[in-house]
């Protein structure tokens, strides 16, 4: 990480262990800076008091290595941020002013946005400021992967059983609630199909009517035209003296075969002129069946337009504007394939019923089998944390698991109760702590002071150790309130946790940070501040020293150099 003007700290570079890295310094120094700078840097409340005296503003600064393919990478790349060979760049601004603005992988994005990436990348455990495994939620998901197959095989079926009930009962929901649209529905359609029917229009039937009506609302014009028309052709037998063109065109035809053998390109136009009088020969005869056939009825015109007038009324309330009868007939099959669907809901209705009372019997018998499974795990877990605090200065401490369910008619029957079930089954877990006898068992985060509840939370850690996916854990105050053995014991369980995870701790025990990978020191320039320089890796000597000045107060001291040496050599031992 990477400080500007934040609190006492001018510039500042911090740079932590993969293992287990301790920061220590003298009281004041600016090494509770760092838990601050790594709070803004998970989203934390950005207190314009942080920023350093005629600063404009703090930055923060933090380079986070991350799997490819883990939850929090992913859910960075969604918001537009870009991974830079397996490493994640996290900025954090604060304003004088109030004013907050945050970057992810070279992305301005929201703080809220952090906040979400938090629980998956840093546990934090300090005096004021816990996370992670304080809230029910993440106990029970931890305590699933304490429990291991035990539970996960169960789990898996439950989750299962509980996606399909959930499906169904949305399914069953949305039928039984839309009854009454569906009724009104299936009696529109029932009306209009019946409408149709009984009309029985045809495919085209429109266009034909049209046609026919236009004839014979036009019969007697017709009937003249095609007689006038015909007299022309044929001539008229009322007027033997008349001309006509079949006359006239017979007339110029044996003109021309007269002489064709003189000339064959007017025998060509001979030829041609014999076509043209057959021509008008067959149209003088259809002129002269035309009028003959000629329909002039009124009463089927009026049969036309009343039929016409049945399908318009179709095709007004069934067809769009301009359509004509085939979307009405359109309109009727998809209709009638929709009724179909209505009238099979009530059918629908009792399969999905007797599924979703078939699902519901199946989860009840999963989730107690999840209840028996977590309920054994929690019993070896409480063991297990409780004997890690017997060695944390905590001796008469206790801790336990509260797996509890929830009344709720609405819920599924388990033990005999209906209780209430979500996606992870009927349980609701807590973790409870007695820090003395007699005490009654309260949850961990009001039953502890801030001191113990660090310890408690490490001992918690350092069981959970390998099944808890978080990759960092940082601890503040965690030594509060203990020495000697009890210290010594502190750093061992710290050293033990850092074989599967990064480990940070704040500490003021020389006990405790011998047994770091890496000690980084925080010191004040002359004037008040922390520059670059202020943050240092402490190494041979320098953190005999250090170690001396945190036994002692007194760097030189022989007595505290020797026992510095002999902290150092107990921890590597162990390592």
């Amino acid at each position: 990480m990477r400080i500007r003007s934040l609190g006492v700290i001018d510039d500042a570079v911090v740079e932590l262990s993969p293992g287990f890295t301790a920061v220590t310094g003298e009281t004041g120094a600016g090494k509770t800076m760092v838990v601050t700078s790594l709070g803004l840097l998970l989203g934390g409340r950005a207190d314009p008091a942080l920023v350093r005296i005629g600063a404009k503003s703090a930055v923060v600064e933090g380079r986070i290595s991350v799997s490819a393919g883990a939850s929090a990478a992913l859910r960075a790349e969604e918001a537009g941020a870009e991974l830079d060979e397996g490493t994640l760049l996290i900025s954090r601004t604060v304003s004088a002013e109030g004013r907050s603005r945050a970057h992810l992988g070279g992305r301005s994005v929201p703080v809220g946005m952090l906040s979400e990436l938090a629980d998956e990348l840093v546990a934090v455990h300090g005096q004021t400021d816990q996370q992670g495994l304080l809230r029910p939620a993440r106990q029970r998901e931890a305590l699933d992967r304490y429990a291991g197959d035990a539970v996960t095989g169960p789990h898996a079926k439950y989750a299962s059983a509980y996606r399909r009930l959930r499906a169904v009962s949305v399914e069953l929901d949305e039928l039984t609630t839309r009854a009454r649209e569906r009724a009104q529905e299936a009696d529109l359609l029932r009306f209009g199909l019946g409408e149709i029917e009984g009309v029985e229009p045809r495919a085209g039937e429109d266009l034909e009517l049209a046609a026919e009506a236009e004839r014979l609302g036009h019969a007697e014009a017709l009937a003249s035209a095609a007689s006038v028309a015909h007299a022309a052709l044929a001539g008229n037998p009322e007027d033997p003296e008349g001309v006509d063109a079949t006359t006239l065109v017979a007339g110029a035809g044996r003109a021309l075969d007269a002489v064709r053998s003189h000339d064959p390109a007017l025998a060509a136009l001979a030829d041609r002129m014999g076509e043209i009088s057959i021509l008008l020969g067959d149209v003088a005869g259809e002129l002269a069946g035309y009028a003959d056939n000629l329909d002039a009825d009124p009463l089927r015109l009026a049969a036309v337009e009343e039929r016409r007038a049945a399908l318009t009324a179709l095709t007004r309330k069934y067809a769009g504007q301009g359509e004509g009868i085939a979307a009405v007939l359109a309109w009727s099959e998809q209709g009638a394939e929709r009724l179909t669907e209505l009238d099979g809901d009530d059918d629908r209705i009792g399969e999905l019923a007797a599924e979703r009372d078939a699902l519901r019997s199946e989860l009840s018998g999963l989730a107690q089998a999840l209840t028996d499974a977590r309920s054994e795990a929690a019993a070896r877990f409480a063991e297990a944390v409780t004997a890690e605090l017997a060695s944390l200065a905590m001796p008469h401490a206790r801790v336990s698991f509260e797996i509890r369910q929830s009344e709720d008619p609405e819920g599924v029957e388990v033990g005999g109760r209906t209780v209430a079930y979500g996606p992870s089954g009927v349980d609701e877990v807590e973790l409870l702590l007695a820090p003395h006898p007699g005490a009654p068992p309260r949850p961990i985060a009001k039953g502890a002071s801030g001191g113990e509840l660090s310890r408690v939370m490490l001992a918690v850690e350092v069981v959970f150790a390998g099944t808890d996916p978080v990759p960092t854990y940082l601890f503040d105050e965690v030594d509060a309130g203990v020495g000697g053995k009890a210290a010594v014991e502190i750093g061992r369980r710290l050293a033990k946790l850092a074989k599967t995870a990064q480990v940070v701790v704040v500490t003021h025990l020389p006990q405790v940070a011998a047994f770091a990978d890496r000690q980084l020191l925080v010191e004040k320039t002359n004037d008040g501040s922390v520059t670059r320089s202020g943050v240092t890796v402490l190494e041979g000597e320098d953190r005999v020293r250090e170690l001396s000045r945190m036994l002692a107060g007194q760097e030189d001291s022989q007595t505290a150099r020797a026992h510095a040496e002999e902290l150092l050599a107990t921890a590597r031992a162990d390592g």
